[in-house]
C-alpha cells in the first residue's frame, strides 16, 4: 500500500513535555506485556493533528503533526507509523494469544498446539544459546565434503530447501507464468547478497564506501564466530566481497526489476543448463524439490552468465566460504546470543540505527506468523475480525470498483478499443477480504518444544515443498500470499486480484465506531489504491486472465506515459534527506497508485453519501474529515538512517510526500479547505498530474 484559511478548528489538548514524556513511557512500557485484546484508536484521532498548522502550506504537518509529537521512535525500530503502531498493537495481542496457547494444556486443538509449541520453541533462549553453532554443523560439513564444483548443485539444492534461498546465488520459487497466467512454472531468481541492493556494492560516493567497510567487518565478525582465526576470517570476509561484488555487478537495478519484461525470460532446464553449464541443475533442483516441468522463468540471464564465470573462475575454497557465508547469515536469527547479536549489529543498528534489540518475545511472534501463518491467522480471525466487517469491507470495495468504471468512461485521453479493454480487465478483477475460504494445512510438520533450529527448518522446507509442488498444475486464483493478521495490503497482477488481510480492516484503519468520510478516506483510500495498481505504470502490462499483454492502443499508451511522467517529475523534486531526492522512477508505482486511489475512494465516498445531510463534526468538514483521515494513515517518523537505506530501496515514497504529493493534485481538497490559489497545496489547473 498502501494515505491560515478559513478551517473549522476542534478542540486540541495542547501537551507538556513532562506529560508527554510519562504518554511515550505508558506506552512503551505497556509494550512489555501480552494483551488479552485488541486497543483501540480511531480513524480520525483530534491529537495527531497540529492544528497551528495552515493545512494548505503542509496538509501533512497539519494532519501528523500531533502525531508525530506524540510517539517517539522505540528504541527497537528503525521507524515508527500509524501502521507500525496498528502492527505493535497487533503484535501484542498475538503474544497474550501465544502464551495462553503454548501452555502445555491437554484442551489445544492441533492449531493451538502447532503454533503454541513454535512459540515455546522460539522462547526458550536457554536451550538456544546452550546448542552454540551446533545446529549448523550438518550443512557446514556437507559444504566441506565437496570434492570439486560439480558437487555444487546438489550442495546449494539442500541448503536451499532448509534455509533462506535468497543466501546460496540463486533462490527458488513457483510462480504463475506471465503469459499463460492459468498454469504455475518454476522460477530461478538471481539472489546471494548480503547488502541491501547492488548500488551498495557499487556506488561511489562516501556513505556507499563506509556501509561496504562495515559490511567486511560484519562478515569477518561472523567468520570468527563459526571458529576462524582473525587472519582466515579477515581472508573470508574479503573473498565474499568480492564475490558479492561480481554478483551485484551482474544485477539489475531496483527500478529495471520493476519492467516485468525484463525478469520474464522462459527457458526449459536444457537452455537453463546451456547459460550456467557448470551448474549441476539437475542435481540442484532434486536436492531442492523442483521438478522443472514444462519450463522455467529465469528471471536474470545476464547474473546466470555471470555466475557461470564466478564458478569457473573462482576457486573451490572460495566457493564453500561464499556458501558457509550464505548459511550463516540465513540462519543467524536461529542461533545463539553471539550470533543474533553480531547479525543485529550490523543490519538493524548500522544500517538502520536502532538501537535495541526487540524483545524475544516479538521476534517469536514474527516468526509463527512467518512461518504458520494461516493457522496463527485463523486463531486470530475467529476471535476478532466479525462477519461484519468483513461484509462491509467487501461493499466498499465494490463500490470503489464501481468508480473507477466510470472514471474509465470518463477519460477524454483514451480511445474506445483501449477502453474497452481497460473495462473488461477491471470487470475480471476480484477481492479477496479478510483471510482464505480454505485455511492452509500444516499438520505434516514435525514441532518440538525443545528444537526451535530444527522447527524452522522443517517449516521452510514444508513451505518450499508447497510451493514447488504447483509446478505444471493449474493456478489457486483463492491463494493468498500475506497472513490475516498482517497490517498491509497488495494487488496481484498475475492473479488480478486485490487483497486486504483482516489485520489490515482494524482500528485506526478500517473503524467501525467513525463515520463514513475517514472510513473512506483510510481504507477507501487503500482499496482505490490496490485497485490502481492493476493499471499504474507496472500493472497496466497485464490483462484482465493476468497475462504480461500489450492491451493498449500505442496512442494511448503514449498518452498514460505522458501523465506518469508528470508524477514522476513531480516526486523526483521532493527531497528524503541530505543530497538525497525521491527516485521517481523506484516509485511511480506507488506514487500513481496513491493518487487514483484516494479520486477513486472520494468519488466513491460523495455517491455513498450523496443522499445524506452530512454535518462538521469536531470542528472538521465532512470533506476535510475525508482528507484528514487519508492523512492519518500515513502519520509516521523515520531515522535518518533509515530513510537513506529506503530512499535506495523502497518502492514507497515517504508519507509526508504521499500525503501532500497526492492532495496537491486534487482541486477537492483546494476546495474543502479554502485554500488560496499561490497556497503550496495548490497546483495550478494546467499543472495538475491526474492518470485515473
Amino acid at each position: 500500500m498502501t494515505k491560515p484559511s478559513r478551517i473549522h478548528r476542534g478542540p486540541w489538548l495542547r501537551l507538556s513535555i513532562t506529560t508527554l514524556t510519562l504518554l511515550i513511557s505508558a506506552v512503551l512500557a505497556a509494550e512489555d506485556q501480552p494483551a488479552q485484546s485488541l486497543a483501540y484508536s480511531p480513524s480520525l484521532n483530534l491529537t495527531s493533528m497540529d492544528t497551528s498548522a495552515n493545512p494548505c502550506e503542509d496538509f501533512y504537518q497539519f494532519a501528523c503533526g500531533g502525531w508525530i509529537r506524540n510517539n517517539a521512535i522505540p528504541a527497537d525500530r528503525s521507524r515508527t507509523s500509524t501502521y507500525g503502531r496498528l502492527f505493535v498493537d497487533s503484535q501484542q495481542y498475538l503474544w497474550g494469544l501465544l502464551e495462553e496457547v503454548a501452555r502445555d494444556d491437554p484442551n489445544r486443538n492441533a492449531t493451538q498446539q502447532l503454533i503454541g509449541d513454535y512459540f515455546a520453541a522460539c522462547m526458550d533462549l536457554d536451550t538456544i544459546d546452550g546448542a552454540g553453532a551446533g545446529p549448523l554443523q550438518p550443512s557446514l560439513a556437507a559444504i566441506e565434503a565437496m570434492n570439486d564444483a560439480g558437487a555444487l548443485g546438489a550442495t546449494i539444492g539442500a541448503l536451499i530447501a532448509h534455509s533462506d534461498s535468497s543466501s546460496f546465488f540463486v533462490a527458488l520459487g513457483a510462480e504463475q507464468d506471465a503469459k499463460q497466467s492459468d498454469i504455475m512454472i518454476g522460477t530461478v531468481i538471481a539472489a546471494g547478497l548480503g547488502l541491501p541492493d547492488r548500488e551498495f556494492y557499487l556506488a561511489d560516493d562516501a556513505m556507499k564506501k563506509e556501509n561496504r567497510k562495515k559490511y567486511v567487518e560484519h562478515l569477518g565478525a561472523m567468520f570468527r564466530l563459526l571458529g576462524e582465526s582473525d587472519t582466515v576470517a579477515a581472508g573470508s570476509a574479503a573473498t565474499v566481497m568480492r564475490i558479492e561484488t561480481r554478483l551485484a555487478r551482474a544485477s539489475l537495478t531496483p527500478v529495471e526489476k520493476r519492467d516485468p519484461y525484463r525478469v520474464y525470460n522462459r527457458k526449459s532446464l536444457a537452455e537453463l543448463s546451456d547459460l550456467v553449464p557448470a551448474l549441476d541443475w539437475e542435481a540442484l533442483f532434486a536436492a531442492a524439490g523442483l521438478e522443472a516441468k514444462p519450463w522455467l522463468n529465469v528471471t536474470q540471464p545476464a547474473f546466470m552468465q555471470e555466475l557461470q564465470a564466478i564458478i569457473e573462475q573462482e576457486s573451490l575454497n572460495d566457493l564453500k566460504t561464499y556458501l558457509r557465508w550464505g548459511l550463516v547469515n540465513s540462519r543467524a536469527q536461529q542461533l545463539s546470543k553471539p550470533f543474533r547479536d553480531q547479525d543485529f549489529a550490523f543490519y538493524s543498528a548500522y544500517l538502520e540505527g536502532i538501537d535495541a534489540q526487540p524483545p524475544r518475545w516479538r521476534s517469536c511472534v514474527s516468526m509463527v506468523d512467518q512461518q504458520l501463518g494461516e493457522a496463527l491467522g485463523r486463531e486470530f480471525v475467529e476471535r476478532n475480525f466479525p462477519p461484519a466487517v468483513r461484509d462491509e469491507a467487501r461493499r466498499m470495495s465494490r463500490q470503489i470498483q464501481q468508480a473507477m468504471g466510470e472514471r474509465i468512461d470518463q477519460l477524454g485521453w483514451m480511445g474506445p478499443a483501449t477502453r474497452e479493454q481497460a473495462k473488461l480487465k477491471l470487470s475480471k478483477m476480484r477481492d479477496k477480504i479478510g483471510y482464505p475460504n480454505q485455511w492452509r494445512d500444516y499438520s505434516s510438520i514435525r514441532i518440538d518444544r525443545a528444537d526451535y533450529y530444527g522447527n524452522v527448518t522443517r517449516a521452510t522446507e514444508f513451505d518450499l515443498d508447497r510451493q514447488l509442488d504447483r509446478i505444471g498444475k493449474p493456478v489457486d486464483r483463492d491463494e493468498w500470499f500475506m497472513t490475516p493478521a498482517t497490517v498491509n495490503a497488495y494487488y496481484n497482477p498475475s492473479m488480478n486480484d486485490i487483497n486486504f488481510p483482516a489485520g489490515v480492516l482494524m482500528p485506526p484503519l478500517y473503524d467501525p465506531r467513525m463515520d463514513d468520510a475517514p472510513n473512506y478516506g483510510n481504507t477507501g483510500g487503500t482499496i482505490g489504491h490496490e485497485l490502481v495498481h492493476g493499471f499504474d505504470d507496472e500493472g497496466r502490462q497485464f490483462d484482465g486472465d493476468g497475462n504480461l499483454r500489450d492491451w493498449w492502443a500505442a496512442e494511448d499508451a503514449a498518452a498514460f506515459e505522458e501523465r506518469a511522467q508528470c508524477i514522476r517529475d513531480q516526486y523526483a523534486s521532493y527531497r528524503v534527506i541530505d543530497d538525497i531526492f525521491i527516485n521517481a522512477d523506484l516509485t511511480a508505482g506507488e506514487d500513481i497508485a496513491d493518487l487514483g486511489g484516494l479520486i477513486l475512494a472520494w468519488h466513491a465516498w460523495r455517491k455513498e453519501t450523496e443522499n445524506q445531510r452530512l454535518r462538521p463534526l469536531d470542528g472538521l468538514t465532512p470533506d476535510q474529515r475525508f482528507f484528514v483521515g487519508f492523512a492519518q494513515w500515513a502519520c509516521a517518523a523515520e531515522r535518518p538512517e533509515s530513510l537513506r537505506l529506503h530512499a535506495a530501496t523502497d518502492p514507497h515514497s515517504p508519507p509526508r510526500y504521499r500525503i501532500n504529493g497526492v492532495v496537491v493534485n486534487m482541486p477537492e481538497f483546494k476546495a474543502a479547505f479554502d485554500c488560496p490559489d499561490d497556497a503550496a497545496m495548490v497546483k495550478p489547473e494546467g499543472q495538475i498530474c491526474r492518470i485515473w
